[in-house]
């Protein structure tokens, strides 16, 4: 598995998890700290400022107090995700399916393999990508919102 975080130019931090490595809480507040120093070195006014934010969805690893304890002590902001709205989370809607086209139907050796071609299509990415893909999510949140939090038809992407 690959957790991924970006922003509207590109990558900010990538790492696979080791095999059989269950993710809850205590685990996950590690991926937020290296995703922190990444922040800390790539935007550093972002990160001087307090201004840089984060989401992510409300998974229990996402949503656990460790993980909100983490979050204040350090100051992180994080965008409020609705439940049950996956249409709502970039990496479902843009990311996930731009890696399952490419890799689909494709048989690998081992997991380094795996985890060689992952990184090949990530490296794929232009900024544009990321930056339409924030436009898409930009309208698919309107469309929320218009719809008081209800579901909606359509993909936001018109």
């Amino acid at each position: 598995m690959i957790n991924t975080f970006f922003d509207i130019m590109g990558i900010v931090h990538k790492e696979f998890f080791p095999t059989g490595q269950t993710v809850n809480s205590g685990f996950y507040c590690k991926v937020l700290r290296r995703l922190r120093d990444k922040v800390r070195r790539r935007c550093p006014q972002l990160w001087r400022e307090q201004t840089w934010l984060l989401h992510h969805d409300n998974a229990l690893s996402h949503t656990a107090v460790l993980t909100n304890q983490f979050l204040a002590k350090n100051k992180i902001a994080v965008i409020p995700h609705p439940p049950y709205s996956p249409d709502l989370a970039t990496c479902d809607f843009f990311l996930c399916p731009k890696m399952k086209l490419k890799l689909k139907g494709r048989r690998f050796d081992t997991i380094e393999d795996i985890q060689a071609e992952t990184l090949k299509v990530l490296n794929t990415l232009t900024e544009k990508d990321f930056q339409e893909a924030f436009q898409k999510c930009r309208r698919r949140w309107d469309q929320c919102l218009h719809a008081g939090g209800n579901y909606f038809e359509g993909d936001g992407g018109r």
